[in-house]
C-alpha cells in the first residue's frame, strides 16, 4: 500500500485508535512524525511515543508507538484536521497563529526552529507551515 501523505496517515491512525477505545497505536516511522508526537506529549494529548522495531511476517519494520490518553472511557483527542498538504502549503505567521477551539485545541508548526505548538511559536514570534490541528 502507497501512502501519498504520511502525516495524513499518522493523523487517521491515532484518531481511529481512539475512536476505537485502543490504548496503543504503531505508526510507520519517520523522524517528522516523532516530532509531531513529542509535540503532542509535550502538550499533554497523547501519554508517550517511542520507537520500536516490530517483526512483520519475515521483516523487520520500524514503528512509532503512542500510547493514547482516555478520558472516563472517551479518548481524549476528539479531532485532528491536516492543515498543510503537499498540494497547498499553509504559512502563518507569529500574529496570524490563533487559538484552535477557543484554546482547547492546539495547531503544530513546522518553524525554522523546529516542530512546534501554536503557542510556543507565538511566544517565540515565529512562523512556519502549519502542519495539523489537534482538539
Amino acid at each position: 500500500m502507497v501512502v501519498t501523505d504520511p502525516i495524513a496517515d499518522m493523523l487517521v491512525r491515532i484518531k481511529n485508535a481512539g475512536d476505537a477505545g485502543k490504548a496503543i497505536v504503531d505508526v510507520p516511522h519517520s523522524d517528522i512524525k516523532l516530532r509531531i508526537a513529542n509535540v503532542l506529549i509535550k502538550e499533554g494529548f497523547v501519554e508517550y511515543a517511542t520507537k520500536k522495531i516490530k517483526k512483520v511476517g519475515n521483516r523487520q519494520v520500524r514503528v512509532i508507538e503512542i500510547g493514547l490518553k482516555n478520558q472516563a472511557g472517551a479518548p481524549y483527542i476528539r479531532g485532528m484536521e491536516r492543515v498543510s498538504r503537499s498540494s497547498v502549503r499553509v504559512y502563518k505567521g507569529a500574529a496570524e497563529l490563533r487559538p484552535v477551539k477557543n484554546g482547547y485545541g492546539i495547531m503544530v508548526v513546522s518553524t525554522p526552529k523546529g516542530i512546534m505548538s501554536d503557542a510556543q511559536a507565538r511566544k517565540e514570534h515565529v512562523g512556519g507551515e502549519v502542519i495539523c490541528k489537534v482538539w
